[in-house]
């Protein structure tokens, strides 16, 4: 639960160094333990107790020092002595996508510019021009960048806040008098950002809980109380909402307040014209009998419809398709057979070795797990040279572990500026599994881009487009490409679109997994660690996928490893222009 306030305080240490200190290696180190921590699916504090932090990537004994101190006292003396040599508001600058640490200084020393508000001014009266290199163009890039800043405050990604919805009702379930207490609103229906935390809970003792709600850690200030509602902050900065009713209610609430507003909206109306009433507190029917309410199926039987799951009611067509018999069935977790985007410690950003991914693979059940290190234009990246060594190594292992599970060889190669593959072409028509992906020049034009990403794919040698849009939830908006000419590129090339579970990518998102169904391209659910833990990431992908109505034979990855193989054998014996012979027993 602590995880996302570790992480925080690391980044902002790393931040104010670069600002005021410029010692890049510091800077370097503490940016990358920050996305370490906030990317782990467990908690910090239970390695921090049992001393295997210094296990973690990036992460040596006085940033694991730090971490304790953070986890042991909630305070840090290298944070706080950081935070008294710059001015409040500052670092909030450094939230603004396009603005680095030299333009804050600048800004700072030169304008007195210490807050968004103050540079958004700057902006506006032109004050901002004063700043040495700064023209027209990039002024008015960072008074974009404000605006987007602005559209994405008050909501927090959905990793971060998952941590403290679970441990919270997990503490108010254990309350004497509790019957039932789960999450509702947007975290239920996983949304990728969430903008507060509801709480449903069913009890004989509604006095219990208010007492156990005030109590709970993660609360910092209740904002409103009543017999059976009660409002709070939490100390991530979301609000949480609490509601305390009796069992025979609990469903048809539970439904009321998982929303959407809008799916709720079209679920109430069928309910009227069918001659019923629903609300927050049951079913009932035109005299006013309760009908139903204890369960939330009570609420989809009263107006004749299948439950649909939380995921799917957002209002874009799952009343009709329940309506119709056209209901998705969901991809879930299990249907995963392997991942086909994971790194290693061959390339520069890897920190785990081949066993220990092999070893998490088997683990986690799969059948088979691609490595797919960085090519050479990353730093540290394979070379043709250090690419073939390093199959080499991996098909020994492969050999060695005897399906236990496969290993696939492949490479994360970069689609270039100019839509080539940054390594050459016969190379990769070696491997098994190619995953293509932009990681540079993310301000081209529409047309540029998207042509870009259609002539990588055009080689015939992509087998997956890793994270399609290039966005970082919170930080990075995706590029600007015509996602339609790529899924039609993508069909046409036989390319999957990746829905890659790092939590601060979820790209592609919930709406373009549905578009590149609709278009008939298959999707891949991958985790892209860089770490084995980050293996575990993958539900936010499977969240994602369901939430785009992704079904188990539209992911690649759900495939058997014989179903796998045999399909990128074909592909590339269409590459290569070759007449199939077929498959060896």
């Amino acid at each position: 639960m602590e995880n996302a306030r570790v992480a925080r305080i690391l980044g902002e240490i790393a931040d104010i160094t670069e600002l005021v200190e410029g010692n890049p290696f510091k800077v370097r180190a503490y940016r990358r333990a920050a996305q370490v921590v906030d990317l782990l699916p467990g908690p910090v504090r239970e390695l921090w107790r049992n001393r295997q932090l210094t296990d973690l990537p990036g992460i040596g004994e006085r940033i694991a020092a730090h971490i304790g101190e953070l986890v042991e006292t909630g305070t840090c003396e290298e944070h706080e002595r950081l935070m008294a040599l710059v001015p409040p508001g500052i670092l909030e600058l450094l939230r603004l996508e396009g603005v680095g640490p030299k333009t804050v200084a600048a800004l700072w020393h030169t304008l007195g510019v210490t807050s968004v508000e103050a540079l958004e001014r700057a902006c506006q009266d032109g004050t901002i021009l004063k700043l040495p290199r700064m023209g027209k163009v990039r002024a008015e890039s960072i008074r974009k960048a404000i605006e987007r800043y602005r559209a994405r405050q008050g909501r927090m990604q959905l990793h971060r806040v998952l941590p403290y919805a679970e441990s919270m009702v997990t503490q108010l379930r254990e309350v004497p008098g509790v019957l039932r207490a789960e999450v509702a609103g947007s975290v239920r229906r996983l949304r990728e950002t969430v903008g507060d935390v509801d709480l449903l809970v069913a009890s004989r003792d509604p006095g219990a809980v208010m007492k156990a709600f005030r109590e709970l850690p993660e609360v910092t200030l209740v904002t409103a109380e009543g017999p059976t509602k009660a409002s709070a902050r939490l100390s991530i900065g979301l609000n949480v909402d609490l509601r305390v009713l009796p069992e025979e209610s609990f469903g048809a609430a539970l439904h009321y307040f998982t929303g959407s507003k809008s799916h709720n909206i079209a679920i109430r109306t069928r309910a009227v014209r069918m001659g019923l009433k629903l609300s927050e507190y049951g079913v009932f029917d035109r005299k006013g009998k309760r009908i139903g309410g204890r369960l939330e199926d009570d609420v989809f039987r009263a107006v004749k419809l299948p439950f649909i799951p939380p995921e799917l009611r957002e209002d874009t067509g799952e009343i009709e398709a329940a309506e119709e018999g056209r209901l998705p069935r969901l991809v879930e977790r299990g249907d995963l057979r392997g991942d086909l985007h994971v790194h290693t410690k061959a390339s520069s950003d890897g920190r785990s070795s081949l066993e220990e991914v092999a070893s998490m693979a088997r683990s986690l059940g799969y059948a088979y797990v691609a490595i797919t290190d960085h090519s050479r234009s990353r730093p540290l990246g394979l070379d043709e040279t250090a690419l073939r060594e390093h199959v080499e190594k991996v098909r020994t292992l492969d050999r060695k572990l005897r399906g236990r599970p496969h290993l696939l060889t492949g490479i994360e190669v970069d689609i270039l500026a100019d839509g080539s593959l940054d390594l050459p072409l016969e190379l990769l028509a070696s491997l098994d599994c190619v995953v293509a992906s932009v990681h540079s020049h993310f301000h081209q034009p529409r047309e540029v881009m998207t042509e870009r990403i259609v002539r990588a794919m055009s080689t015939g040698l992509v087998d997956i487009l890793g994270h399609p849009s290039g966005r970082q939830i919170g930080s990075r908006d995706p590029y600007d490409f015509d996602l339609e000419r790529v899924l039609r590129a993508a069909r046409e090339n036989d390319v999957a679109m990746e829905i890659n579970a790092m939590p601060d990518r979820l790209d592609l998102n919930d709406r373009a997994c549905r578009l590149a169904k609709q278009h008939g391209v298959a999707l891949v659910i991958d985790s892209d660690a860089h770490h084995v833990a980050h293996m575990h990431n993958i539900r936010y992908g499977v969240w994602v996928a369901r939430r785009g109505w992704i079904e188990r034979g539209d992911v690649l990855n759900a495939l058997s490893y014989e179903e796998l193989r045999e399909r990128l054998r074909r592909k590339a014996h269409r590459r290569r222009g070759e007449e199939l012979e077929p498959a060896s027993p």
